[in-house]
């Protein structure tokens, strides 16, 4: 189970880093080529915008994975056994979606994080 904890916190940490890298987007750095089918270099302010409910996302997600591991306690209310496979079947859909990016900036750099953590989390939820 420690192992499992363990994996928790990485998840986490990987989706504070993704999270970071949405509000870096919605500030307008020029990172776009990386996300979203890389159509923009600098994402339209609709897009920045969605950037930044991406990235509050991104929070709960690794908060949830936390709560469910009880590397973090307090929310009990929170259907965390649900929560965790809806987070995980969706990180298995946006790995392909990397994948078929139309960005080669996008299908090199986020497949293979969104992969990993998709790992990760179909491991944390099996446990």
């Amino acid at each position: 189970m420690e192992f499992v904890y363990l994996l928790s916190i990485i998840v986490a940490i990987m989706f504070i880093s993704i999270s970071f890298f949405q509000v870096l987007l919605s500030l307008g750095y020029p990172l776009g080529e990386y996300a979203m089918g890389g159509y923009y270099k600098v994402l339209p302010k609709k897009l920045r915008i969605v950037s930044v409910i991406n990235a509050i996302i991104l929070l709960f997600m690794g908060f949830v994975f936390l709560q469910h591991t009880d590397v973090l306690s307090g929310f009990d209310f929170l259907p965390t056994n649900i929560l965790v496979w809806v987070f995980t079947i969706f990180l298995g859909f946006n790995t392909i979606a990397n994948l078929i990016s139309r960005s080669e900036k996008e299908r090199l750099i986020m497949t293979p994080l969104s992969g990993i953590t998709f790992i990760l989390c179909l491991f944390i939820t099996l446990s």
